[in-house]
């Protein structure tokens, strides 16, 4: 016979199963329903469209793993907050999203300058932050084993745009950049990649970010009449910047890295915006060999998106990336299983639609892809 006291031992753990909450997780921002993201980015203000378009594309991938029962039937969820492109804002976001709001992993930051604001608070959380669209290095090195990058770096970018200009002859440039992190990152790689081939920098002028008073750089720059402006900012100083050099009568050439906005920057320019250069570190979005592109459109289509873009591109891959590795971490889903997962993904055993991704242990930026597009008078692209 069992006294009172064996019965009760015996019964109370049968008990506490019963009554204790159907999840066993104790990882933040993951229940057994859904996995729970955060995004700070631009989405109001000068630089908005890039928020915008980045997180357009990869709800639509999300959207459609949900349709599908979700990773391990969670449900991915992301919770937007607006940083107007400025660093405090971005800052003070991802402290609420960490500490207020319990998300998981923070997804699809836009800009170097929030991201930079984001990185000690991120990385003192040991919160994943995946996909960030900056090409800065601060993001690269030294190896952080919270960051995953899914695009090229500026390095990357204005190498690859100086050697073209290069190629063709062009060796007279100068560089209109964002008077911040991202500018400066940009113009280091322009300053490096001349170096290599024993050019030197005919001259470079900034803007404010969120500003698009050019007129002092378009003094700066435009007596020294170079052959071609390597521009390092957003779209909407950038196509100001173009408007008023044409204004003042330079006949040269303009090159953009991709963060610019590709689209955005072309419907700023309207007429003005025949012949502008921008490098891409995605595919070409109207492409009919490239399977993702092909993927991507039809989903874009289904969520109500009739226009393709570059950065809705961008962060579709991205999210289409992310999931694979959830998939790979496993139904027992935590932060480090996660990381761990990430930097399983490489070209040879996986298959990323025509975009490869290759990570590992010690490396976390997956991409070194670059391509090159222009702006037609119609206000489309050219690959």
């Amino acid at each position: 016979m069992f006294s009172r006291l064996h019965l009760l031992s015996f019964l109370l753990p049968l008990v506490i199963g019963i009554c204790s909450p159907l999840s066993s997780f104790a990882e933040s921002g993951v229940t057994d329903q859904k996995i729970l993201l955060g995004q700070s980015a631009a989405f109001s203000g000068p630089a908005a469209q890039l928020g915008i378009q980045m997180n357009a594309g990869a709800k639509a991938y999300f959207d459609s793993v949900n349709e599908q029962g979700g990773v391990f039937g969670r449900r991915i969820e992301i919770i937007k907050a607006d940083d107007k492109y400025e660093a405090d804002l971005a800052a003070a976001n991802t402290k609420r999203l960490i500490e207020k709001d319990d998300v998981f992993a923070l997804f699809g930051y836009v800009g170097t300058p929030t991201s930079n604001a984001a990185l000690p608070i991120f990385t003192q959380a040991g919160v994943p932050f995946f996909a960030p669209v900056t090409g800065a290095q601060s993001l690269r090195e030294p190896l952080n084993r919270e960051v995953f990058n899914i695009r090229a770096s500026y390095f990357d970018e204005t190498e690859h745009l100086v050697e073209k200009l290069a190629n063709v002859g062009i060796k007279s440039i100068a560089v209109f950049y964002q008077n911040d992190a991202y500018g400066r990152a940009g113009l280091e790689g322009v300053q490096r990649a001349l170096k290599k081939m024993n050019l030197e920098l005919v001259e470079a002028a900034t803007v404010e970010r969120n500003s698009t008073d050019v007129a002092q750089a378009v003094a700066k720059i435009l007596p020294k009449r170079p052959a071609a402006v390597l521009q390092i900012s957003a779209y909407a100083s950038s196509a100001a910047y173009i408007k008023e050099m044409r204004k003042a009568g330079y006949t040269g050439q303009f090159y953009n890295v991709s963060f610019v906005g590709s689209q955005a920057l072309a419907d700023a320019l309207g007429k003005d915006g025949e012949g502008v250069v921008i490098s891409q570190v995605v595919p070409f979005p109207w492409s009919s060999s490239s399977p993702v592109v092909g993927e991507y459109a039809k989903l874009m289509d289904k969520a109500g998106f009739k226009d393709v873009n570059f950065s809705s591109l961008e962060g579709f891959i991205a999210a289409k990336v992310f999931v694979e590795g959830l998939k790979r971490a496993g139904k027992d889903l935590t932060r480090a299983k996660l990381v761990k997962a990430l930097e399983s993904i490489n070209n040879k055993n996986y298959n990323g639609g025509g975009f490869d991704i290759n990570f590992s242990a010690s490396n976390h930026s997956g991409s070194k892809f670059v391509d090159m597009t222009m702006i037609t008078k119609d206000k489309k692209f050219l690959n």
